[in-house]
């Protein structure tokens, strides 16, 4: 705790001066070793004593100020978050650094922290890869809400991190737009989707971990990083004190270097098994009810909007480094379709949708679209959509199938381009065709979903709760058009 302390007094001094100086930066090992202090179970979910909780709070806290104030590329953030199956030897010869450009480092100060959490029980080496956190993390948060409270934690700040570094590196590309070398290519989003042994079909595995659901098939695939994470302690009465004391800057860290995870500390007993996902899987929930618990809670739902939207956008620039976009889209496809109504919404409402950058958005919404609407409508000229393609390709058609899911979730993906033509390019009245094409759609839609349907859209209940998602959507686009044609009819007079 005192070593945080004076880490943070260090990185935070002098940037109230009118000429701030250079900021100090331990080596790239002490970071590596605060990430993992920030999660690790026995300083959070069982630490040992009060200063625990601290020093993890503190290094997250630490972290938090070297990417505000010094950033990912001058911190070398990549070289401290390296992954043992990425790359280890760049930072085990990592040295003491500062950020001015008239400094440079010194071989002597080469300092190697002994210690299990520093080395073989670190974050970095206990996990797979990146995409491993994260799929596990997802599981905590359907499963293990403990735990989940600080993977939530961690993983907004990895996330924050790799926005900060492209963006860095987008700029990079801006300044010297003749440099042969893409900036982007050496991004740490890049490294993490490319590096150390992939397999050829890594990037259905990214999805699988950004979608992951907390069922057993999850849990297997995307296990926990350290062993017994998930236990607790048992109460503090029953639970013997330790009086070894951390000190950090002493190299002294009593039972924090101590992964063995002994039963003694740990309940006999595993917890109550968590109820089984529902948003995710395939039972029904009620329009009324919280859609986002079983996706995890909302910062959940939004901490996986925000890993798809960085996909998207490296697809975007550098599809020869990931993947192409279209493929990585009809992936989306793939996790987004088969989900329950509610779950559908979650993720295509506009809201969500703001995420993505708008021309991402309304190609995401229209790739799902055209996978469950009626084949009579026609495909619109070019992805860029206008108001004439949503009146003539989408607006006035049901879905493909009589499912009452289906038509409902075509309903909610026009709404949906409803929404983000009107809020980036405006809605005309159109001498109420918008209207025309609206009430046909509707009445189409409605006409249709006479049944629910026994193929992809099984297991969505009665029907009741997905026929209440269809008219609801209805009301709220003729709620929009209405407000159009008041519009125009007071512009008129």
């Amino acid at each position: 705790v005192p070593a945080l302390h004076l880490l943070i007094s260090l990185i935070t001094s002098g940037t109230a001066s009118t000429t701030p100086t250079p900021a100090f930066l331990p080596p790239t090992q002490q970071l590596a070793l605060a990430a993992t202090l920030a999660v690790h179970p026995s300083l959070t979910t069982r630490p040992q004593s009060e200063d625990g909780l601290q020093a993890s709070n503190l290094a997250l806290k630490y972290l938090r100020l070297v990417l505000d104030l010094v950033g990912p590329v001058n911190g070398n953030l990549w070289e401290a978050f390296a992954f043992s199956t990425v790359e280890t030897s760049s930072r085990r010869g990592a040295r003491r650094r500062t950020t001015g450009d008239d400094l440079s480092p010194t071989k002597d100060d080469l300092d190697s922290i002994h210690g299990e959490l520093a080395n073989a029980g670190s974050v970095w080496a206990r996990a797979q890869d990146f995409w491993h956190v994260v799929g596990w993390a997802f599981n905590c948060s359907l499963l293990h809400r403990r735990r989940w409270e600080r993977w939530q934690l961690w993983l907004q700040y990895m996330i924050d991190v790799l926005g900060s570094d492209w963006t860095l590196r987008a700029q990079m590309r801006i300044d010297d737009p003749d440099n042969k070398q893409d900036p982007r290519e050496r991004s740490m989003i890049v490294q993490y989707l490319n590096g150390g042994h992939t397999p050829a079909r890594q990037e259905r595995r990214i999805l699988r971990a950004v979608f992951a659901d907390g069922t057993s098939k999850s849990t297997g695939e995307f296990p926990e990083v350290w062993r017994n994470e998930t236990k607790e302690r048992k109460k503090d009465g029953d639970v013997k004190k330790s009086e070894a004391k951390l000190d950090i800057e002493a190299d002294t860290w009593g039972l924090y270097m101590n992964d063995s995870s002994s039963s003694s500390d740990l309940e006999n007993t595993p917890p109550p098994a968590s109820p089984p996902p529902t948003l995710l899987g395939t039972t029904s929930l009620s329009p009324f009810s919280d859609v986002s618990a079983p996706f995890g809670g909302p910062q959940s739902i939004v901490l996986r909007l925000r890993l798809l939207s960085l996909l998207s956008t490296v697809s975007v620039f550098l599809p020869h480094t990931f993947t192409p976009l279209l493929t990585l889209y009809d992936l989306f496809l793939e996790h987004i379709r088969p989900l329950t109504v509610p779950s559908f919404f979650t993720l295509i409402c506009p809201s969500s949708m703001r995420y993505f950058h708008p021309s991402a958005a309304s190609s995401i919404t229209q790739i799902i679209l055209r996978s469950l609407i009626a084949p009579s409508a026609p495909p619109p000229q070019t992805d860029d959509l206008t108001q004439r393609d949503l009146e003539r390709c989408y607006l006035p058609f049901p879905a493909n199938t009589g499912s009452i899911s289906d038509n409902a979730k075509v309903s909610l993906c026009v709404e949906t381009l409803l929404r983000l033509l009107q809020g980036h390019c405006g809605l005309d009245w159109n001498d109420g065709h918008l209207q025309e094409a609206l009430e046909q759609g509707i009445e189409a839609r409605e006409q249709k979903a006479k049944k629910v349907g026994k193929g992809r859209g099984k297991g969505n209940g009665d029907g009741e709760d997905e026929r209440t998602w269809l008219r609801a959507s209805a009301g709220r686009m003729r709620g929009m058009v209405d407000l159009l044609r008041g519009q125009e009819q007071r512009h008129d007079e």
